[in-house]
C-alpha cells in the first residue's frame, strides 16, 4: 500500500512510519525540518505544509491509497502563543488533506485529541458531544468536523490521550521532556487533579497500520491507555522508573478545577485487533536519551539499562 504521512519526524509519525515499513507498506514521509534515518520503503520529502499548492503537487504526484495526518501544533501553550499558525496546521491542513484524499480516492486518517472534551463527564464515548475548554481543543474539534464533512465514509478520526514513547530527536515525548527539565535544574509542577490515560506510541503505531488495512472502518473513535493516571503520578512514575527521587524534581499542584479525560474505547475495540496497555507497560518501553546517561547515573547511582542513541 502507498501511504502519504505528514508529521513523519514527530513522535507519532516517526513510530508509525517504522511500523508501516515493517508491515511492507511504501511510505512517503513528509516533514518540515528534521532528517529521517534510512528506513526501508520510506522516502522523505521536506515540505511547508501551510503551502497548499506545494502540498497538492506532492499528493497528486504520488496518488496514495492512504493519507495519515500526524502533523499538528500539539502543545496547548504553543497554540495559545501562535493561534494563526495553529489554525493553519490544526484546521486548514487537515481539511486540505481530506479534499486531496477524496480527489485521489484515498482513505484518510486524522489524529485528534481527548481535549475536545472539558473533563467534567468522563468516561467519554465517541458519540458524546464535545465541549473543548482550550484553544487547542477547539482547533482539533473544528478539524474533526471539516474532514468528516468532506468524505466521512473514507475518513477515520482518532481521538488520542497523552501519547508516550521514544521520539526521533529524544526531545518530544513525556519522559524525554521531563528528564531534560530535571537535568537543567528545574522543578516540574504537575497537576494532581488532571487525569489522563497515557498511551503507548508503539501500540498507536500498530493501530494506525491496522486501520490502514481495514477499509471498512470509518468515523470517530477513541484510543488511549488502559490506566487513568494524574499528570503528577505520570511524572512520579517516570522518575522512579529511571531510578530518580520524584520528591527532588516534582512539585504537586492542583488545577483550578478537576479534569478527567478518560475515554471509552469499546467502539474501536470491537473493530480492531490491536489492543492498548497499562501505563506500566508503556513505561517499560521508554528509553533514556544517550546524552542524559551520565546525569541520570550521577543522580541514581546506577548505569541505566536502556539507552536511546540519537
Amino acid at each position: 500500500m502507498n501511504i502519504f504521512c505528514t508529521g513523519a519526524t514527530g513522535l507519532v509519525g516517526y513510530n508509525f512510519i517504522k511500523s508501516a515499513s515493517e508491515a511492507g507498506h511504501k511510505i512517503l514521509a513528509v516533514s518540515n525540518s528534521h532528517d529521517l534515518p534510512a528506513i526501508k520503503n520510506v522516502e522523505q520529502v521536506k515540505l511547508d505544509l501551510t503551502d497548499s499548492s506545494a502540498l497538492q503537487r506532492v499528493v497528486l504526484d504520488m496518488f496514495p491509497e492512504m493519507v495519515v495526518n500526524c502533523a499538528a501544533i500539539s502543545s496547548p501553550v504553543d497554540v495559545d502563543a501562535n493561534p494563526e499558525l495553529a489554525e493553519k496546521m490544526n484546521v486548514v491542513l487537515p481539511e486540505n488533506l481530506a479534499h486531496l484524499s477524496h480527489h485521489v480516492g484515498a482513505r484518510f486518517i486524522h489524529l485528534s485529541t481527548d481535549m475536545v472534551f472539558d473533563g467534567t463527564a468522563s468516561p467519554y464515548k465517541n458519540t458524546d458531544v464535545p465541549m473543548p475548554c482550550t484553544l487547542y481543543g477547539t482547533t482539533k474539534l473544528m478539524a474533526e468536523k471539516r474532514v468528516l464533512k468532506v468524505d466521512a465514509p473514507a475518513t477515520v478520526v482518532l481521538r488520542l490521550s497523552h501519547v508516550c514513547g521514544n521520539s526521533l530527536t529524544g526531545r518530544r515525548s513525556l519522559h524525554e521532556k521531563l528528564l531534560r527539565t530535571w537535568a537543567s535544574g528545574q522543578i516540574s509542577e504537575l497537576r494532581t487533579n488532571e487525569i489522563k490515560c497515557p498511551l503507548s506510541v508503539e501500540r498507536l503505531a500498530d493501530l494506525l497500520c491496522e486501520l490502514c488495512e481495514r477499509p471498512n472502518v470509518s468515523g470517530i473513535y477513541h484510543f488511549a491507555g488502559l490506566e487513568a493516571v494524574s499528570r503528577y503520578d505520570m511524572g512520579k512514575r517516570v522518575a522512579e522508573f529511571f531510578g530518580l527521587n520524584p520528591n527532588e524534581f516534582i512539585k504537586p499542584i492542583q488545577a483550578e478545577r478537576n479534569v478527567n479525560l478518560t475515554m471509552d474505547m469499546s467502539c474501536l475495540a470491537s473493530r480492531v485487533k490491536t489492543r492498548s496497555c497499562m501505563f506500566s507497560e508503556t513505561l517499560a518501553e521508554m528509553k533514556l536519551p544517550s546524552d542524559l546517561e551520565e546525569w541520570v547515573k550521577s543522580k541514581s547511582g546506577k548505569v541505566p539499562v536502556k539507552r536511546f542513541k540519537l
